[in-house]
């Protein structure tokens, strides 16, 4: 793949909800930020530079969070709020952390389609419900999500892993900020 595939990060845009937003809108608003910011940390990369990790003791790669955060998203929208397909995107049950693990003909282009397909399902999931509304899908002590509950832990995962697309970028090629 060549950077040219992959938006740069001084082409892409985000935007920060209005201060005084109304509540759903600023949830809303506050996950595509973070949603964002990922995809400026992995834009203008080679498919190399994005399986880079950044230290020796770590796994960790921006092509990996990117196909964790495609899992994620169904995870919470799709299998838990909508109790659909309990299936994982990248993870088996032979490997349930397969969104880490990737092989030498995985690309960034692929995970970047899949990750944008999980995003869509997502929404799609999401709209037209209450924040309020409860999730199909329970906690291991039989509770239910609100998808108000759902939208703050989405937007905790994101910005929790931000940071480590942070320092991974970082050591890739030296790009810092937000």
């Amino acid at each position: 793949m060549t950077t040219s595939e992959v938006p740069s990060a001084a082409t892409a845009r985000r935007d920060e909800p209005a201060l005084d937003a109304a509540e759903r809108d600023m949830l809303e608003g506050w996950l595509d930020y973070h949603r964002e910011t990922l995809l400026q940390k992995c834009s203008g990369l080679t498919d190399e530079q994005v399986k880079r990790t950044a230290v020796p003791s770590s796994a960790l790669t921006l092509l990996g969070l990117l196909r964790h955060l495609a899992e994620v998203e169904r995870w919470w929208f799709v299998s838990v709020f909508a109790g659909g397909t309990q299936e994982g995107v990248y993870g088996t049950d032979e490997d349930p952390d397969g969104d880490f693990h990737f092989g030498p003909d995985d690309t960034h282009a692929e995970a970047l389609v899949t990750w944008r397909r999980e995003v869509a399902a997502a929404r799609e999931q999401a709209a037209g419900h209450g924040l309020d509304e409860l999730s199909v899908g329970t906690a291991r002590n039989g509770r239910h999500f609100s998808l108000r509950w759902i939208y703050t832990h989405m937007i905790e995962e994101y910005a929790r892993h931000n940071g480590h697309a942070d320092l991974l970028r970082e050591a890739i090629d030296g790009t810092t900020g937000s």
